[in-house]
């Protein structure tokens, strides 16, 4: 069995609150030993013959990305995506367990669809790839799906995807079937029919382009709906991208009352807002909207309090023909794999959070929610890892993403924080100095 030694690395494990210089060592697919006092000498590191050694040279070493949420375009849109090349794109981004909405076509809502998923991952080899299914057949929000079957075939939770589950009969009937076996729904809130027809946020902006708009009232809306069914019926529910001062204090209020509730958010809701738009940029139309400055500001406090449990890449990947069109008729979404980690290390960057914190939301906090065995450093998990430098600059250039679609509200956004090398299963999948 191959060992490997990292050494002189800087361990990071938010959910032990690790930060100390020492080693890490990989024994096959998992982590066998780790810590400050590891390979140490009293003049550097003295690894045993045998045992392959890798000198992360002061580079950051932590668990590798957890992204709740991906949209993969495969089966069905392979020309804005495939399994292949949002693998490639992830590990480039650190990420080494990803979880895709089932808005696929077809869509994931059988047991066959769920396999299916399995194969193209593990033939793929890259990233561990787990499945969202439907929650209702056809994603048409009206007919159950087979919940209890989904989840033996390996679904880890259940959503309606980029549509919410709108109408609350449905929904109640889905969270209570859900609560029987202690299943998640994941929920995309937004109020359909004051969504209808908008393109941006409701607001100054909006006026001032012309462009029919989002109030953001419809957020909200849903949310409290869902809270008091979730209330009733003891679910666990989980609010994907929320961006609103008001849903983030709903949620917050929800949880000070037991209520089983988490959420996420993604990175252009606290680090853009909605002046973006301006010009009628294309590449930022979101959905949800991106929003004023001051719920940029509401994301950014509710990250720092933990009222948010997690940071998505909310991956959307969209061809040029779904952008380049009048902004109102352009689709929603931006690719986010290769800048997860760079644009949430913002917050650390700008000293809104520590380094560690940041991590929490990007690896055991967001497995913890999926019931992933993963984000965090522990003998005998699986190691995925991801060696990386947190300060290093560069330039987001969406022309050189390994994505197929190009479509990131990032172009051209000076960031920083560089991923090294990824490993999953103590297997090396991305290294950059290969890559350049």
């Amino acid at each position: 069995m191959v060992k490997v030694a990292y050494i002189n690395v800087r361990l990071l494990d938010p959910a032990t609150k690790l930060d100390a210089v020492g080693a890490l060592l990989t024994e096959g697919e998992e982590i066998a030993d780790f810590g400050p006092n590891l390979f140490k000498a009293s003049a550097g590191w003295r690894v045993p013959s045998g045992i392959q050694v890798v000198d992360g040279k002061g580079a950051c070493l932590s668990p590798g990305l957890v992204d709740m949420r991906v949209q993969l375009r495969e089966p069905g849109e392979e020309h804005k995506e495939t399994l292949k090349s949002a693998a490639e794109a992830a590990v480039a981004g650190g990420i080494t367990s990803m979880v895709c909405l089932p808005n696929t076509d077809p869509i994931i809502d059988d047991v066959a669809s769920v396999e299916f998923v399995a194969r193209r991952a593990r033939k793929v080899g890259l990233v561990k790839v787990y499945p969202y299914a439907a929650a209702t057949k056809g994603l048409a929000g009206k007919e159950l799906a087979e919940l209890g079957l989904l989840a033996q075939a390996g679904a880890l939770a259940f959503t309606d995807g980029v549509h919410a589950l709108s109408d609350a009969r449905v929904m109640r009937r889905v969270l209570s079937y859900a609560s029987t076996f202690d299943l998640l729904i994941v929920q995309h809130p937004e109020e359909p029919a004051l969504a209808l027809g908008g393109a941006m946020n409701s607001g100054e902006m909006a006026t001032r382009l012309g462009v029919p708009s989002i109030p953001k009232e419809a957020e909200v809306i849903m949310l409290e709906r869902d809270l008091r069914l979730v209330a009733a019926t003891g679910a666990r529910y989980h609010a994907a991208h929320v961006s609103t001062a008001e849903s983030i204090e709903a949620v917050r209020r929800a949880k000070a009352r037991g209520v089983r509730v988490t959420c996420d958010t993604a990175p252009p809701y606290f680090a853009l807002n909605e002046l973006e738009v301006n010009g009628w940029r294309t590449f930022a139309k979101l959905s949800p909207p991106l929003r004023d400055e001051s719920d940029r500001q509401a994301v950014v406090e509710g990250l720092k309090d933990g009222a948010i449990d997690a940071i998505a890449s909310d991956h959307a990947p969209q061809d040029q023909d779904s952008k380049r069109l009048p902004f109102a008729q352009a689709a929603f979404g931006g690719v986010g794999l290769e800048t997860l980690l760079a644009v949430s290390l913002d917050l650390y960057h700008n000293k809104a959070m520590s380094l560690l914190d940041v991590l929490a939301n990007l690896t055991h906090k967001p497995a913890a929610i999926m019931g992933l065995k993963a984000g965090r450093l522990e003998k005998g998990l699986p190691a995925d890892l991801m060696l990386f430098d947190p300060n290093r600059p560069w330039k987001v250039v969406a022309d050189n993403f390994r994505s197929k679609s190009k479509n990131s509200p990032f172009d051209g956004r000076p960031v920083q924080g560089r991923v090294l090398k990824t490993i999953i299963d103590g297997r090396p999948v991305f290294s950059l100095e290969a890559d350049t």
